[in-house]
Order: C-alpha cells, then structure tokens, then sequence
C-alpha cells in the first residue's frame, strides 16, 4: 500500500465528514463513526503516513481515493 501524506487531524475529519462519518466523540483521539464502521483519529498534526494510510483502509479508501477527497 503506498503512503499517504502525513496530515494534519482536521484535514483527516474534514475529509471523512465527506463521506459520511460524523465526530461521536473527543478527547485524547477523535472517534468518528457513519453508522456501521468506527474510526479513530489520533489528534496528532501532522498524523504519521502508516497510520492515515491504515485509518483510511479500515474507512474502505485506498490511498488514491482518500487522496481525491483532500
């Protein structure tokens, strides 16, 4: 899988609200959820290549859909 770009976390949500994904909950990480699947963003800026890459696989994206969205 390649890398996705570090970014930064309110680029992440803004592109999950995107598809669908609604902020159910903040703290430490933001938990977003669309109803079936559950996300965790670490509230890290900018957010480690490996982990954006494996949050937008568990969202169904791959790298270059997840990229379209930014």
């Amino acid at each position: 899988m390649p890398r996705l770009p570090g970014i930064g976390q309110g680029d992440a949500v803004r592109v999950f609200q995107k598809l669908g994904y609604r902020v159910v909950r903040q703290s430490g990480h933001i938990v977003m959820s669309n109803g079936k699947t559950r996300l965790i963003i670490p509230r890290h800026s900018p957010i480690n290549a490996i982990t954006m890459g494996s949050i937008a696989k568990d969202a169904g994206l791959s790298p270059e859909q997840f990229r379209a969205f930014l």
